[in-house]
């Protein structure tokens, strides 16, 4: 039996942050990683290197009163730069107030800073270079082998949560065992990073700005970095007349991007360098269920990993986090609180991890199709008025997700869904009725708004 009530799998940020949690209520934790600890490392090939805050992640960090040592880090991104073939391109502003915004963050550096801090917590042991070879849900058993000394251990707590990411070893070993089914669907489309360093000891793009080059089956994006770089990631089909198994040389990928992204190549000096080196990523969607088993808990990527185009990732994973705590603090400590509190965990948020994952496939679309669309800037004018006229009926989805964690994911769909409605029958009734509130009220009346 492990001295502490709670083993969570993964110390990444979502393990970390809930160590972090459960710490803060009395709970002793142990959190075991495969990796090396990564402050002493290099990251894992193939891990987004940046990661987005928004308002979700930002209250889970100030509940572990972690948002003020982080704030040095973030850097602030106030909305969309389009960047067209041509040069041109429209900044678009993420929401009404100047308060809705977003943070790029180095997920290595937020990582280092939340395992430096459960470092200092004597309620939580941090254990590197732990490979999970077994895992017993009933028992709350989780087997492992230590990498460095080649010894094998085996413990049982209260409670076993495997945080370790969207390849989770312990979904893994359970779906072996057949205690859960997975289902895995992958997306057509890779992702390539690329480094965009500073110029002249600044940055090259506007800081303040998540920038995308759409170009309808693909994209370009770019998230600043505190040290004056950018990252920026290709998003491309894996096969195709227009894909990564296209771009097969130094050449042909330059010519590519000459074609595409000529502003972006002139910003990246060693681009055939980066692009021969860097790893190709693979997206997916994981759902499996059940989350909870016994004494057994998925939470983050591990039980619902999806795409990352609405930045949600992250902070869905937080708000599992804050989620969770709350439920498991409510309950008498021992195994049978702790398993009525990873249930409810399940009901509660299985619905809402299920509409961010379609979200984020919609907002894939949009980023690299709908922006190209010539109504996109209409709609999006007209559904700020609305949000302007009408602030207790109407909020654009997009800031619902991001700016308002008191709405759920599920019901940010349920109302965006039917905000589109209304927003498809004022502008199919022209210019007159899209300015016409009298006629926008009835429409939300009459969507149930």
């Amino acid at each position: 039996m492990s001295d502490a009530s709670v083993t969570i799998a993964g110390a990444g940020p979502v393990g970390t942050l809930l160590a972090l949690l459960l710490a803060r209520s009395g709970r002793r934790v142990q959190l075991i990683e495969r990796r090396a600890d990564p402050r002493h490392a290099p990251a894992g090939g193939g891990r987004s290197i940046n990661l987005a805050l928004a308002a979700r992640g930002l209250q889970a960090l100030a509940a572990a009163g972690m948002l003020d040592p982080i704030r040095a880090e973030m850097v602030t991104m106030r909305g969309r730069q389009l960047h067209e073939v041509d040069g041109s391109g429209a900044f678009m502003p993420y929401g009404l107030s100047a308060t809705e915004v977003i943070y790029a963050i180095s997920r290595s550096r937020l990582n280092a800073a939340l395992l430096d801090a459960a470092s200092r917590v004597a309620q939580i042991t941090l254990r590197f270079g732990q490979r999970c070879i077994g895992v017993d849900a009933e028992r709350g058993t989780l087997t492992w082998c230590d990498e460095t000394r080649g010894t094998v251990h085996t413990e049982t707590t209260e409670l076993l949560i495997a945080a370790d990411g969207a390849g989770s070893a312990l979904r893994q070993a359970l779906a072996e065992r057949d205690v859960l089914q997975v289902t895995q669907e992958p997306l057509d489309h890779g992702y390539k990073e690329l480094l965009i360093p500073a110029k002249d000891g600044g940055y090259a793009l506007d800081p303040h700005a998540l920038h995308i080059w759409p170009r309808g089956g693909f994209m370009l994006i770019a998230l600043p970095n505190p040290d004056g770089s950018f990252t920026a990631t290709l998003f491309l089909a894996e096969r195709g007349l227009q894909s990564f198994e296209s771009l097969d040389s130094p050449l042909a990928a330059r010519r590519f991007f000459a074609e595409q992204f000529p502003d972006a190549l002139a910003l990246l000096p060693d681009f055939e360098l980066q692009f021969a080196r860097h790893p190709q990523g693979h997206l997916s969607t994981v759902y499996c269920w059940p989350w909870h088993q016994h004494r057994t808990l998925l939470i983050g990527d591990a039980a619902h990993a999806i795409v990352p185009f609405h930045g949600q990732g992250l902070n869905c994973g937080f708000e599992d986090c804050v989620v969770l705590a709350e439920l498991l603090t409510a309950g008498a400590v021992g195994a049978d609180s702790a398993a009525a509190a990873c249930s409810k965990f399940e009901r509660l948020r299985r619905p809402n991890t299920d509409a961010i994952a379609s979200m984020a496939l919609e907002n894939y679309r949009e980023m690299r199709e709908s922006v190209l669309a010539p109504d996109f800037v209409r709609r999006k004018r007209l559904s700020a008025e609305l949000e302007r006229q009408f602030p207790q009926r109407f909020i654009a989805r997009y800031s619902m997700v991001m700016f308002h964690p008191e709405i759920s994911y599920s019901e940010a769909q349920r109302r965006g869904a039917l905000q589109e409605s209304v927003l498809d029958a004022l502008l199919a009734a022209g210019d007159a009725a899209a300015d016409d509130a009298t006629s926008a009220e009835r429409l939300l009346t009459e969507a149930g708004l």
